[in-house]
């Protein structure tokens, strides 16, 4: 024991540090109880749902705003040297794509 310490003080800091210690344990057993464990999981995955989905408008934004820069003009106007091309390749495929499932079919 250390020098000038009366029974009581002692026993006042081990009352003390059993109430600390309760808290901790109090503290424990609420992070280890299975509903704030699942809720802490429930935050993390809305989480990275959140970080995902935002990034995945962020990369599709990005695809929208360069398709139109290719597309549109500065000023708005549609870039025909540019549309028609694709317009033309797309009803090629698809026309491609019918005749192949008539084809099946017989």
């Amino acid at each position: 024991m250390s020098e000038g310490r009366t029974p009581a003080q002692i026993e006042a800091d081990i009352n003390r540090r059993r109430q600390e210690l309760a808290a901790t344990l109090d503290e424990i057993a609420v992070r280890v109880h299975p509903k704030t464990v699942a809720a802490d999981v429930r935050v993390k995955v809305a989480d990275a749902v959140d970080r995902t989905a935002g990034r995945a408008y962020v990369a599709a934004n990005r695809v929208v705003s360069d398709v139109r820069g290719r597309v549109v003009t500065e000023d708005g106007e549609p870039r025909m040297d540019r549309i028609v091309p694709v317009a033309v390749a797309l009803v090629v495929v698809v026309g491609l794509a019918g005749i192949a499932m008539n084809r099946r079919r017989r």
